[in-house]
This record gives structure tokens, C-alpha cells and sequence, in this order.
């Protein structure tokens, strides 16, 4: 069963999310644009787009932070396994607010 996971089973989350937040300033970068949206899929089907994600609290747990909307969590914590898909797309610009912040030193 590779979709087994198991409490307190530390995982490669801390490499995970560093990795995601240098893809998402690299597609930036390429775009020249000054932030990427970004949107995660969880395997339940649910969609967020994101202002942040953290790789705390561990244990094969994330912290996402959803851009605030209606009905929207202020933080979700997820286990890494339910993350199904991460979408990169440039902001319109009607949403010059919106998009993912890098945390400091990464941008």
C-alpha cells in the first residue's frame, strides 16, 4: 500500500516544501511576474489557493494557508499524502494582491 501513512512517521516534508518554493519563484521567474498563484488539490477534492504553505508541524504533516475567501479555513494542516496535485498559474491582473508569498530569503 504505498498510500499508507503512518502517525508520527517523520517524512522528507521540510526538503518537499523548500523544493515547492523554489519551483513556484523559478516559474515566477520565468513568467516575470512578481508572485505565482498557487492551488493545491487535496485528494478529498477540495481546492485552496494559497497564500502560504509551511512544512510545520512535521511528522508528515503541512501547514497550508489559504488566500482568505468565503468559507475558506484560516489554516489547514494536512497530512503530506493528501496533497493530490499543486496547480502554478500567473495572477490576472485584476488581483494584484493576490498570489504566493515566498518566505523571507527565498524570493
Amino acid at each position: 500500500m504505498r498510500d499508507l501513512w503512518l502517525p508520527g512517521v517523520a517524512g522528507p516534508h521540510d526538503e518537499l516544501v523548500a523544493r515547492l518554493h523554489r519551483q513556484i519563484q523559478r516559474f515566477a521567474e520565468r513568467r516575470s511576474i512578481a508572485r505565482a498563484v498557487v492551488e493545491v488539490e487535496l485528494r478529498d477534492g477540495s481546492r485552496f489557493k494559497l497564500d502560504t504553505i509551511s512544512p510545520e508541524p512535521g511528522y508528515g504533516f503541512v501547514t497550508l494557508t489559504p488566500h482568505a475567501g468565503e468559507e475558506t479555513p484560516d489554516e489547514l494542516i494536512v497530512p503530506v499524502v493528501a496533497i493530490e496535485r499543486v496547480d502554478l498559474f500567473a495572477a490576472e491582473e485584476e488581483e494584484p494582491r493576490f498570489g504566493f508569498t515566498l518566505p523571507a530569503g527565498e524570493s
